[in-house]
Parts: C-alpha cells; structure tokens; sequence
C-alpha cells in the first residue's frame, strides 16, 4: 500500500465496484493489455467502466483511467466529477493521478500499488499533495492479491514469450 493511503473504511460497495474493475482487467488481459481495469461511479450509479488499451489503439494515454475518465465526464455532461469514485485495479501512474486531481474526482479506491510507476504514495502523492488545488480520498488495498495476480500473470507471460523468441 503506498504511504498517504489507507485500507480503513472498505465497504461491501467498494468490494463490489473493485470486482467490476476487475473483469475490465481480464478483458485487457484476454487482448494481451497490461491488465489495468477501472469504473466510476457516483452515488450507486455505475458511469464509465474501462480496461487499458494502449497497445490497441497505440495510445500511449490509453490508460483504464484515462478512458474512464472521458467516459464519465460524457456521462455527466460535465468535465468535473465531483462526488466520484474511482476503482483501479492498480495504483494510478502519474498521468492519471493529475486527470484524475483535474477532473476533481472525491475519492480513488485501488487494489495494488504499483512500486514503479505508483502516483498515490509509492514514488508520488500527486493525489494527496496539499500544494494541488484539489486532493482525493485514497483508499488502498481493496482486493489487492487479486488485482495482483492479474500483473503477476501477465508479466510472467511476457517474459516466457520473451525467452521462447531469444531461443
């Protein structure tokens, strides 16, 4: 869990919405995408549910947020999602993390930090960062072994598909 986030206060809600994200994730990783999933939503209204499509759309912005994001702001006929939450199988990147602080979203929930590119207290706090206009809630580690497993799989995919083209 990255520093500036707690695992206090899950809900069943949170669970719920982090198992939804979750099957966004699998779809990434059925298209061979880094298995990033995201949904937002307000109140208990679902708005935007995405998985990561860089390599699909050869997009390096193509991020689960980031299309979320467009998503829910469509939806809401407005660029602010105030009232928000964000469910993201992993820790937001420093790209998402700033579109998610401008598009003032409440609170972002994620499943598993992400020690490499982590903008929500593993190398970063953009979200938290009292010199930003805005700051979200943070909640970590909501079905992180899950949400884990999913990168795990992937990568050591990678790398097997990697030593088998070395051959």
């Amino acid at each position: 869990m990255g520093r500036g986030a707690s695992s206090e206060g899950v809900t069943e809600a949170d669970e719920r919405w982090m198992s939804v994200a979750l099957k966004e994730a699998e779809a990434a990783l059925s298209e061979n995408e880094v298995p990033a999933g995201c949904v937002i939503v307000k109140g208990d209204r679902l708005l935007a549910r995405a998985h990561n499509q860089t390599r699909t759309l050869h997009d390096p912005t193509a991020h689960a947020e980031m299309i979320a994001i467009t998503q829910a702001a469509a939806a809401l006929g407005y660029e602010r999602l105030d009232g928000c939450t964000v469910y993201a199988t992993a820790e937001p990147c420093v790209m998402c993390a700033g579109a998610l602080v401008l598009a003032r979203v409440a609170r972002v929930v994620y499943g598993c930090a992400e020690p490499k590119f982590g903008a929500a207290g593993s190398l970063y706090r953009v979200l938290s960062d009292a010199r930003l206009n805005h700051r979200c809630d943070l909640t970590a580690g909501v079905l992180a072994a899950d949400c884990a497993a999913l990168l795990r799989r992937f990568f050591e995919r990678r790398r097997a598909e990697q030593r088998n083209k070395n051959r």
